[in-house]
């Protein structure tokens, strides 16, 4: 009898647990636990093994750089925030638009310069729109809706510069090698991204909700309107925002144009070292996440001594930036465990079993499929990077037995944790917005999630469609 269907437990484990205690973290630890007990059960064995495959993941390269590459991030973002550079663009922004149409505008142009992360957006473009909400004239949860639409559906499709990039890298290159496929991660990163076809469809939305629709919603906020005293202004919507901060839009600005720009000049260079050719093929061939770590760290570097020029405390910088990196201990204890979790599977035998046994499965019905039920997944745990990390590893092993297109694949994955991320009231963006605009969490969940599976049922449809033209 085949032994490798053990392979399948920690799944079992991880995905009823996560979706009962709404975090994926302790299914994800439930499930490695379970694994390492399978390989080695003893009492001391399992917890031994269990540690063997945690320092695997972190030991590695590439790995450490994903790390680094986030402290290092949510650092910059912090000594940025407390130098009052998001304060200062808001004010700033808040003063010169005058139109509904000029807001709008400024929500979708500014995801040019603030697409690092789904919390950066949020705090420099909501409270903007919280200032100018009467301006606006539009219900609060619409308004919280299209600014949704421009923060995870979009930041998934940036390969550059982003908090998302590097994990969404990490997470194909474990299932690639899972599977002994011998490919470039980032590169099929690239290619899936036409693929995911929800985002394109929410961004859609988001558009058609923004200029050509007039919502009947009669729902402003819970439990007051905003901005109708001066108690409720939009200082006290974020700490990023405070009145007590300086206004300083500069130090927004500057760190952000430096980091895309030596991003590029670094991807470009590191890539025509290689191949001497175009720039399409010197960007595909470079080590993307050594050209984004490098241009965050100089960028870093370049920020702290821009604000220490301007007097600011050395004291006050440093811990600062602790602070930050700090807030992302909780993603890389996630990452940690989900390499962990990917490696107890595979010396299972995953990739064996999926081989065995999933055969049968007509290849024109795994895409949706596996898109649905990853919805399913991320709107009860409410994590895109949970989800990814739970499904990638199927995925891939799917579309070698059913021999689909793997870019196709790892876009429905990616796509399916964005449904997540977008429609869970148990999200982040979902909370984060509703705490900005003073919105009830579940009220406004409630509100967005027609149109959200509305989009889905379409992005199911296409990937149905898709998998006979590829």
């Amino acid at each position: 009898m085949d032994q490798n269907w053990v392979s399948v437990i920690p799944f079992l484990v991880v995905i009823p647990i996560a979706i009962k205690t709404k975090q994926v973290l302790p299914g994800l630890i439930a499930g490695l636990l379970t694994g390492s007990y399978l390989l080695q059960p003893t009492l001391v064995g399992g917890l031994e093994r269990m540690v063997q495959f945690l320092v695997k993941g972190l030991v590695d390269p590439k790995n450490i750089k994903i790390l680094v590459f986030l402290y290092a991030f949510s650092g910059l973002i912090s000594m940025i925030k407390l130098s009052g550079g998001i304060k200062g663009f808001v004010e700033e922004a808040s003063n010169r638009i005058e139109t509904k149409k000029g807001a709008l505008l400024l929500t979708y142009v500014s995801t040019i310069g603030t697409f690092a992360a789904p919390s950066f957006r949020f705090v420099t473009i909501a409270p903007i729109m919280r200032a100018l909400l009467k301006k606006v004239k539009m219900s609060t949860q619409e308004l919280g809706f299209v600014i949704e639409t421009t923060a995870t559906p979009i930041i998934v499709l940036i390969p550059i510069a982003t908090a998302f990039v590097g994990y969404m890298t990490s997470i194909v290159d474990i299932s690639l090698k899972n599977e002994n496929i011998t490919a470039d991660p980032y590169s099929l990163f690239i290619q899936s991204i036409p693929f995911n076809f929800f985002s394109f469809v929410m961004i859609i939305v988001g558009i058609y909700l923004s200029f050509f629709h007039h919502s009947k919603s009669t729902e402003e906020t819970d439990p007051k309107d905003v901005g109708k005293s001066e108690e409720d202004d939009w200082h006290s919507c974020d700490p990023a925002v405070n009145k007590e901060l300086p206004n300083k839009p500069w130090n927004l600005l500057i760190p952000l144009i430096l980091v895309v720009f030596l991003t590029l000049l670094l991807t470009w260079w590191d890539g025509y070292k290689k191949t001497k050719g175009s720039f399409f093929a010197a960007f595909i061939s470079a080590d993307v996440m050594d050209a984004m770590l490098i241009a965050l760290l100089f960028t870093t570097i370049f920020t702290f001594l821009f604000l220490r020029f301007q007097k600011m405390k050395t004291s006050d910088l440093l811990n600062g930036f602790i602070f930050g990196g700090n807030e992302l201990m909780s993603v890389i204890v996630l990452l940690a465990v989900v390499w962990g979790l990917s490696s107890v599977t595979e010396e299972l035998g995953f990739s064996a079993f999926v081989t065995s046994y999933a055969g049968w499965i007509p290849g024109s019905v795994i895409v949706p499929l596996l898109f649905i039920f990853g919805c399913a997944v991320s709107y009860f745990i409410g994590s895109a990077w949970g989800t990814w990390g739970i499904l990638m590893p199927l995925g891939v092993s799917m579309a070698g037995v059913a021999d689909v297109s793997l870019p196709l694949v790892i876009g429905a994955v990616f796509a399916s944790g964005t449904f997540g991320a977008f429609a869970s009231p148990l999200s982040d963006d979902t909370n984060t917005i509703a705490r900005i605009l003073n919105l009830s969490v579940i009220t406004y969940a409630r509100y967005k999630l027609k149109p959200a599976l509305i989009a889905a049922a379409i992005t199911a449809v296409l990937y149905g469609a898709t998998v006979f033209f590829i």
